[in-house]
């Protein structure tokens, strides 16, 4: 604007699109229960991602991913989506990333029946490997000080299985995602 405005002796305004970032990215945001103290954290990280990324999609699941999660937080037992189905739908070129403190009783990774919340026919480590293998880029945002992380041994067991791409969610841990993911 400023350069045609010079150049023609008069104001002319200058439009370009506004440019937006054309990563694809699939995030799954744990909700409820211990995440409870994270709120308004993973909201300020959910409303930056919001806005730079122009193709973002989210689901939500509680501790552990089992076979369904869900979009609309208030009605999750009425409209849940099967894991499968997004297998399915996002490619490869997706990148994905879990945001969750991961502390949860080894239970819910381990065994059937484990959740806290319903009989999960297969462990959440099952479902959880099968989003790991399904995709190339995957990393985990842990709100948990990473210096507390090997108190817990659902954090050890989930950062295992996400082979040590575990962050702090913190600007330099999700700078340092933000890394790994884009190699």
């Amino acid at each position: 604007t400023i350069k045609a405005t010079a150049k023609k002796g008069y104001l002319d305004i200058r439009h370009r699109p506004e440019r937006r970032n054309a990563v694809k990215l699939l995030v799954f945001f744990d909700v409820g229960g211990s995440m409870d103290w994270h709120i308004k954290l993973v909201e300020q990280l959910f409303a930056a991602a919001h806005q730079e990324f122009k193709h973002l999609d989210y689901y939500y699941f509680h501790n552990c991913l089992y076979d369904f999660v869900w979009q609309n937080n208030a009605r999750r037992w009425q409209e849940r989506v099967p894991v499968y189905d997004l297998l399915h739908k996002y490619n490869k070129d997706y990148k994905v990333i879990f945001v969750g403190d991961a502390s949860m009783s080894p239970y819910e990774l381990t065994i059937p029946g484990g959740s806290v919340e319903y009989m999960n026919d297969e462990p959440g480590e099952v479902w959880l490997k099968r989003v790991v293998n399904s995709f190339e880029h995957i990393a985990w945002l842990n709100p948990i000080p990473e210096e507390h992380w090997n108190w817990t041994p659902s954090i050890k067991m989930i950062k295992h299985n996400f082979e040590n791409q575990m962050y702090p969610l913190t600007v330099g841990g999700v700078s340092k995602a933000m890394g790994e993911l884009m190699r």
